[in-house]
């Protein structure tokens, strides 16, 4: 499935689903209507067949396509029927049988693929309220379900039983406002008391089979979005361009998950955290995505595992912001990865360490980088991403790094450092290639002399190994507060020159 597929058919989904359509508000037709310009905005073709009924409306044979830009074909999503009901009181409910059948199909390049997807609720409508100029739309169900049913790939279905998933809700309930005009927008937010969800596979054509199980816990969710319409081509390059937005988090307390292989290998995993979140935004100033877990545990073991393995972690985290435009002008991107408090099982550090020389303290990693840079193509756009794989295009540019925060935390040594570089990307000589780095980064190093020792009792260091580190580590850093603390001032100008301390070793 292509990418612009994968966005439309989405997007469509969860206007279905939770609600985050543009609906109007007075009159049935009114609703129709608004939703068919919606979806038109976005890039479908909607069709279906209308009959009224009094207060109510009825569409039924709804279909939604879309081209595939990057094959010679379409895709789109058909929906059975959907009733609008006139409340009377300025008010339109918005009925989906209790179980929805939806069809996620698509044909390019002589391929056809399909998926069908069955969504169970108790029944409950979606109301909206409002004017046609701003809406609040809100849908609750005490229970929700999402089942995978026939699939399609390359034109032949899959055997029955070769994969099936679903997944179920409870307490769902969300709560959108919607403010139509030239650039739509919207505010939602979300609660599910539970989501469970359940996979399993097994291939055909052997024994290999295997399971996906889970849940996680009070599952809430915000999201802020501005979405363009009236665009000749509401493809993502141009939505980018016309101002698309999209803030999103979810966050929930707590959750589980495990795994089981079996066939040629088995593997089994399980974990369990006491929460986390996941955060997204977009727009043409970028891409930015915040996802972190805390207290994670995980048990391993398998056939290719010697032994059952128990780990654990307070906290991880994953960051990242970059740009998605081309621009000549300069553009912030950043990255943080974050392990920390990561324990091992005491049956590992036997394996290198029995007779406990070394610290078995949990290890921490963190990394925070931010700086400035130049994209030179547009991410989302097919021929500026060819000509760039082609090399027809260069990527882009660094023109800054800032290293917010180093810490590495292990065996009983300390590594901590910050530092700040721009770089002149028109010298690509005097490192060898790379853009010339001018700036300065600070140092220290805790317990590093202790762990040399410590790695000579347990032999795994020669004692000449040993001198060559310390030598190294003289040459680089001097001595700081506190026992066995080296610190360091590295800095290097664009000449080539590299100091340590002041003094150049370059």
């Amino acid at each position: 499935m292509t990418v612009s597929l994968a966005r439309g058919t989405g997007a469509a989904a969860v206007l279905i689903i939770s609600a985050q359509g543009a609906f109007a508000d007075v009159t049935a037709q009114d609703v129709w209507s608004d939703w068919k310009a919606y979806m038109t905005g976005t890039g479908y073709t909607v069709t279906g067949t209308e009959s009224q009924s009094g207060n109510v409306l009825t569409v039924s044979d709804i279909s939604m396509t879309m081209p595939l830009p990057d094959q010679d074909g379409t895709g789109g999503l058909t929906m059975p029927e959907i009733q609008f009901i006139e409340n009377g009181d300025g008010t339109v409910n918005v009925m989906l049988p209790k179980d929805f059948p939806m069809t996620f199909a698509g044909e390019g390049d002589g391929e056809i693929f399909s998926a069908e997807i069955l969504y169970s609720h108790d029944g409950s409508p979606m109301v909206v309220s409002g004017d046609t100029s701003a809406m609040t739309y809100d849908y609750a169900t005490s229970q929700a379900t999402i089942t995978l049913g026939k699939l399609i790939g390359d034109g032949e279905e899959m055997p029955e039983g070769a994969l099936k998933a679903s997944v179920m809700i409870s307490d769902f309930a969300a709560n959108t406002v919607m403010q139509i005009a030239d650039q739509r927008s919207y505010t939602q937010t979300s609660s599910m008391a539970e989501v469970t969800y359940d996979l399993a596979f097994q291939d055909p054509d052997s024994d290999d089979a295997g399971t996906v199980t889970g849940s996680l816990k009070n599952v809430t969710g915000t999201a802020v979005s501005s979405i363009p319409s009236g665009l000749d081509s509401p493809e993502m390059p141009a939505l980018i361009k016309a101002g698309l937005s999209v803030d999103a988090n979810v966050a929930y307390t707590g959750g589980n998950s495990a795994i089981s292989v079996t066939g040629s290998d088995s593997f089994d995993m399980q974990s369990t955290s006491a929460g986390g979140s996941f955060g997204v935004t977009m727009s043409k100033d970028g891409l930015s995505y915040d996802i972190g877990q805390k207290d994670i545990s995980v048990n391993v073991s398998g056939s290719e595992i010697p032994f059952p393995l128990a780990l654990s972690m307070a906290e991880t985290g994953f960051k990242l912001l970059m740009p998605v435009s081309q621009s000549d002008e300069e553009q912030d991107f950043g990255l943080g990865i974050t392990l920390r408090d990561f324990a091992v099982p005491e049956m590992l550090w036997g394996m290198v360490d029995p007779t406990g020389t070394l610290p078995h303290d949990p290890a921490t990693i963190v990394l925070d980088l931010a700086g400035k840079g130049k994209l030179l193509f547009d991410m989302f756009d097919p021929e500026s991403m060819k000509a760039m794989e082609r090399g027809a295009q260069k990527p882009g540019e660094f023109n800054a790094v800032t290293i917010r925060q180093l810490l590495v935390t292990a065996a009983g040594a300390k590594l901590t450092g910050t530092g700040d570089f721009t770089f002149n990307n028109e010298d690509l000589v005097t490192f060898d290639g790379m853009p010339a780095p001018d700036g300065s980064a600070n140092i220290e190093l805790v317990g590093a002399n202790g762990l040399i020792d410590n790695l000579i009792t347990m032999g795994l260091l020669s004692d000449s190994d040993a001198m060559g580190a310390r030598m190294m580590m003289g040459m680089f850093g001097v001595p700081g507060e506190g026992e066995d603390t080296l610190t360091s001032e590295i800095k290097v100008s664009e000449d080539g020159q590299i100091h340590a301390n002041g003094q150049r070793i370059k």
